[in-house]
């Protein structure tokens, strides 16, 4: 047969440097199913689309290369929203291929009919339909070239009959997304410099946009006396190998960032878009450098605003820097930040029978993960305890769903890390929620032979709704969870699998998980009550009252023990 619409398309993704593509196969995407099997590019078959989104975003991520997924007409295709706007909203380059119905029956509320490209664009950068065989590999370079160059989801909705359509001979468009070094003017470089060489008390906080320019952040904050905070998403970059490191500010941060930033002179913004106004500085002049123009100055006024790649702009602002002497302001945050660590790695339990604790789980396994894990997390609290409690080292990386919020990502996640990262520690951080949302993708796991290590932390419950509706005042509802001996689940469909639920049994049981060749699921059941406690003083005085009344309204009911059992693992 000669060459069809169909094989250009997945020749196009090949020449764009996609090794892999996510999803589950039927009617309209056979043809380029077949295409993509004889092709140098890898099928991944999920058991839900959503988690093909998760893990072609997780894929994008890690490796900055162009990851695929696909997906057959209608309800095939639509699966995948929730995780494509996870990817966008992370920046991650990831193409959809979203089959469509044969073109005559467009229009006339055929089955399976959704308008795919109007579902789409609110979560992408480029999205098309191709309309005719002879825009076929003009709108594919087309869609790979934004992917990679706005950093972001690319969704080219293909009608079956296309797909299956002679290719016709077109120009030879191929991808070019080389990236330019951008940086401020050389006067606003030098009206930085002006405003830092004169300021004593300069904190930095660093974001994400700090990837790849540790060493230039970090002389910045010797050059400066600066203490550094860095938001969740830029920890992996900036925290390791840094003694300026103060950690994180915000409701899931510490109190040494926290106050940092708040009793500055002067806050340095360095690719950082932290959306909570309450955790900037009122009165600091704040100076922003970011490579998206639209972040500047979107989250708090600044006095300056500038565009520029961080490495690229340190290197000419740091020759501008005066030498700060005085470390007095830095030296408080910095003491402050590791006496916390201290303390948070010195948490025990009273003796082998004890209840387990979320965050004492998260240090065992800290201790014995690998040096290069690669740790995924769900959304809530697993989340947090991994941000606050898992060492990086410059070699570890984590991830979760920090900006776009939503439950389940954290397997699906580590699926795709662990795809394009073969030979790597892959380490899923579940909640029981989230977990169980996608529970299918065990499945995925070991019919792809993916030996992800898997925790899932059983508090019984939904656990940051939980928190919210008591800091509401409210008595929680809808929130538990009846959950099975989810290691037993694991072994029924061909995983390693144990439950845990003293302190005793642990530290041997996340050993034995971490050294299984396979798949392998730890179940441990964690203390219900304990909270995620916010940076001290900052707790709103709404949570304060809101906690009071949960507290009576609770005792009124009849249920004084949750109060106390609240009061006992947090107090």
């Amino acid at each position: 047969m000669s060459k069809r619409v169909g094989d250009v398309l997945v020749e196009t993704l090949e020449a764009a440097g996609v090794k892999t593509c996510y999803g589950i196969v039927g009617d309209t995407l056979n043809r380029i199913a077949h295409a993509i099997d004889q092709s140098e590019i890898d099928w991944v078959h999920m058991r839900h689309e959503e988690a093909g989104a998760f893990a072609a975003q997780a894929e994008a991520l890690l490796t900055g290369r162009l990851t695929a997924c696909a997906g057959s007409c209608g309800p095939g295709s639509l699966h995948f929203i929730n995780g494509l706007y996870e990817a966008n909203r992370n920046r991650a380059p990831v193409i959809l291929i979203a089959t469509q119905i044969v073109r005559q029956d467009i229009g006339f509320q055929s089955i399976q009919e959704v308008a795919l490209d109007e579902v789409f664009r609110g979560c992408s950068v480029f999205c098309e339909m191709i309309l005719t065989p002879e825009q076929a590999r003009r709108k594919a370079v087309a869609a790979c070239q934004a992917a990679l160059t706005k950093r972001g989801v690319a969704v080219l909705v293909v009608p079956a009959d296309i797909a299956n359509a002679a290719a016709p001979d077109e120009p030879p468009y191929a991808v070019h997304a080389r990236r330019p070094l951008i940086r401020p003017s050389d006067a606003d470089l030098d009206q930085i410099a002006a405003i830092l060489n004169k300021s004593e008390a300069i904190t930095i906080y660093a974001g994400a946009g700090c990837a790849g320019a540790h060493d230039e952040v970090v002389a910045t904050a010797a050059r400066l006396k600066a203490p550094m905070a860095h938001t969740s998403r830029g920890k992996d970059f900036v925290e390791y190998d840094n003694p300026y490191n103060v950690g994180m500010t915000g409701i899931i941060g510490g109190a040494a960032g926290y106050h940092a930033i708040l009793d500055c002179d002067v806050l340095l913004l360095l690719g950082a878009d932290f959306a909570w106004t309450q955790f900037y500085p009122d009165k600091a002049k704040i100076l922003q450098i970011d490579v998206d123009p639209t972040h500047i100055g979107r989250r708090h006024p600044v006095t300056i605003g500038a565009v520029g790649d961080i490495k690229t702009t340190l290197e000419a602002l740091l020759p501008r820097l005066e030498q700060h002497q005085d470390s007095r302001f830095a030296a408080t945050y910095i003491e402050r930040h590791r006496k916390d660590v201290a303390k948070a790695k010195a948490e025990s339990v009273s003796g082998p029978d004890a209840a387990i604790s979320g965050t004492y789980l998260t240090q065992i396994i800290n201790r014995h993960a690998a040096e290069d894990a690669l740790f995924a997390a769900d959304d809530g609290t697993v989340g947090v305890w991994m941000l606050r409690h898992v060492d990086t080292g410059g070699r570890r990386r984590t991830f979760a769903s920090l900006l776009h919020g939503t439950m389940a990502s954290g397997m699906s996640s580590a699926l795709g890390l662990q795809k394009c990262q073969p030979g790597r520690q892959v380490i899923c951080l579940a909640g029981d929620g989230g977990f169980a949302m996608l529970l299918g993708e065990l499945l995925t796991a070991v019919q792809e032979d993916l030996p992800i290590k898997i925790v899932v932390y059983d508090n019984g419950k939904l656990g940051f709704v939980d928190i919210e509706q008591k800091a509401a005042g409210l008595v929680p509802v809808y929130t538990d969870l009846k959950n099975p001996n989810f290691g037993e689940v694991a072994k029924a469909v061909g995983l390693w699998g144990r439950f845990v639920a003293t302190a005793g049994e642990l530290e041997d049981s996340v050993q034995s998980w971490l050294a299984q060749t396979g798949p392998a699921l730890l179940h441990v059941k964690v203390k219900p009550m304990q909270l995620v406690m916010p940076p001290s003083p900052f707790v709103s005085s709404e949570a304060v009252v809101g906690m009071a009344v949960y507290s009576a309204r609770a005792m009124l009911q009849g249920k004084g023990h949750d109060v106390w059992e609240m009061a006992v693992e947090n107090i």
